[in-house]
């Protein structure tokens, strides 16, 4: 990875990090001008982040475009909920949101930063635009998985607290209906996004197979069930939801969030343990072909 990129992406973290700090500070005591100082921090790490993303199109080797590759897949990810929290929190200052979102979007940063050796391949490749696609709505299904997650956690706090008639303790939270309402749009969302995804992969790995016996990712690859899993999961989840109408609200469709959560981390820990089995390459490259240096 080049230095100057390296220090900005380093820059942005460390801005999103301090927000969450001042974030955990609401906990301990109040401060008038908490949340334009949080507001600051997330707007300067949102703009370093913007401009990271730009050098990084710019300068992606081979005419490759950084989109089709895992890194940026984490980034942008990162990016959108970044983004996201600054809206939420501009809209309302005194909600917490970003004491539920912040670590989200380092988490994501953490995991893209895991990545920064996969390498997007060059547009030569036929099956190129299949990549994009299946990465972008892969992409698309981590941020909506993720914004489920949090809305999900959110809701089981505000419902704990309502429940206890606990004092909020610097932790103000939307409403349960807004929770609820994004818990349920995320599940559906999220599903639609990832067969997306899944439907490009099988095509460009079919392309693959066809064009080149040694190209195709295998269908026992841990990635390859794994994310097969979570799909069959987010469209149970779906189902259930549409047809037990107590599932329609409350506590259990924010479980269902959770769970696909969990289950979308357990594909993410399959591909950093697993890297060498379904790693980025152009078509023409044969699956037993060395890495390419970072």
């Amino acid at each position: 990875m080049d230095l100057n990129l390296s220090i900005s992406l380093t820059c942005f973290t460390a801005s999103y990090a301090v927000a969450l700090v001042l974030e955990i500070s609401r906990l301990f005591f109040r401060s008038g001008i908490r949340g334009a100082v949080m507001l600051l921090f997330g707007f300067a790490g949102l703009v370093a982040h913007s401009w990271y993303l730009a050098a990084l199109a710019l300068t992606s080797p081979a005419g490759g475009v950084p989109l089709s590759s895992l890194f940026a897949l984490f980034l942008i990810a990162a990016w959108l909920l970044a983004a996201m929290y600054l809206y939420l929190t501009y809209r309302n200052t005194r909600h917490s949101i970003g004491l539920f979102m912040l670590p989200v979007v380092l988490g994501l940063i953490g995991v893209a930063y895991a990545f920064a050796d996969d390498v997007a391949p060059n547009q030569a490749d036929a099956l190129w635009l299949w990549l994009v696609v299946h990465i972008v709505c892969l992409m698309l299904a981590t941020v909506t998985v993720s914004v489920g997650f949090i809305a999900g956690v959110m809701y089981l706090v505000a419902a704990w607290q309502l429940k206890h008639k606990s004092p909020e303790s610097g932790i103000r939270l939307p409403s349960l209906e807004w929770c609820e309402k994004v818990n349920a749009r995320s599940l559906t969302i999220s599903t639609i996004w990832l067969a997306l995804g899944m439907a490009a992969g099988l095509l460009r790995n079919l392309g693959l197979w066809y064009g080149d016996s040694t190209g195709g990712v295998t269908w026992s690859d841990p990635v390859v069930w794994s994310t097969g899993l979570l799909m069959v999961w987010l469209i149970t989840a779906t189902v259930f939801r549409a047809l037990y109408r107590p599932a329609r609200q409350g506590r259990k469709v924010a479980y269902l969030t959770v769970i696909s959560f969990v289950l979308l981390a357990l594909v993410v820990s399959i591909e950093l343990m697993m890297p060498a089995a379904h790693a980025t390459r152009p078509a023409s490259v044969p699956a037993t072909a060395p890495e390419n240096p970072a």
